[in-house]
């Protein structure tokens, strides 16, 4: 009996001591993979060929981890480009009037037409004003990609910055032969947000109907279903000729 029970306590010892080999082993190739992984760009998770001791549970967890980590990068990428994209756009619509600004200087330079001239100046402020409002996108996009940057919310009346976006833009439409037809509830419509960032998507739109629609815009507000409702239409011309389509 005494040598049985010799012979099955160095057996217990054995498979233990096996068993803690096996799962120091299991350790260090983890150790090993995340090393790897966190050296190189790749979408390998971790693997184990146990579960025993916890193993199974701490390699879920650093795989959680990882896929998590590569979701977060792969959102980084995607705005740094959308960042690298913004700012090149920018960059292009603001070189355009200040090219042309460089051309009508010149241009009021070389002219003794008194006529002429404030025609070039009219045109040259319509320039600056247009700069003006880039480099004021350029201001307000770098600070909302801060992350710091508080975008200040607050209870905005849709009627009156609609109504306001459009009165700004009433001189221009006259200019052009433009009758805007406007449709605005006589009912108070409110929501939470921007009161700035809600006018200039408004001026957005309206802005992008005059440069590259035809003679007629319509305006709408209305409440729908407990919904606030927003058409913006106008009729821009298409590719082909002669062939116009509504466009909102």
């Amino acid at each position: 009996m005494i040598k049985l029970g010799f012979v099955l306590l160095i057996a217990v010892i054995l498979v233990q001591g096996m068993l803690f080999w096996k799962y120091q082993r299991q350790v260090k190739d983890i150790c090993r993979q995340l090393s790897f992984l966190m050296k190189h760009d790749s979408n390998m998770l971790i693997t184990r060929e146990m579960d025993f001791g916890g193993i199974g549970e701490l390699a879920d967890v650093l795989n959680e981890w990882l896929e998590l980590k590569r979701r977060e990068k792969k959102e980084y990428l995607k705005k740094e480009e959308m960042i690298s994209d913004t700012y090149t756009n920018l960059s292009h619509d603001i070189r355009t009037p200040l090219t042309s600004l460089d051309g009508y200087f010149q241009l009021m330079e070389t002219c003794e037409d008194q006529e002429e001239q404030r025609r070039y100046m009219k045109i040259i402020q319509e320039r600056i004003g247009s700069l003006k409002e880039m480099l004021e996108e350029l201001f307000t996009f770098t600070k909302l990609k801060n992350d710091s940057f508080h975008l200040e919310m607050s209870s905005c009346c849709i009627n009156k910055i609609l109504k306001d976006t459009i009165f700004s833009y009433y001189d221009e439409w006259t200019g052009r032969g433009i009758e805007p037809e406007i449709q605005i509830t006589d009912k108070l419509l409110f929501m939470n947000g921007n009161e700035q960032g809600i006018q200039r998507i408004f001026q957005n739109i309206i802005k992008n109907g005059l440069d590259h629609g035809e003679k007629k815009i319509s305006i709408s507000l209305e409440e729908v279903e407990n919904n606030i409702r927003i058409q913006i239409k106008n009729q821009v011309c298409h590719v082909e000729k002669n062939k116009c389509r509504s466009g909102v």
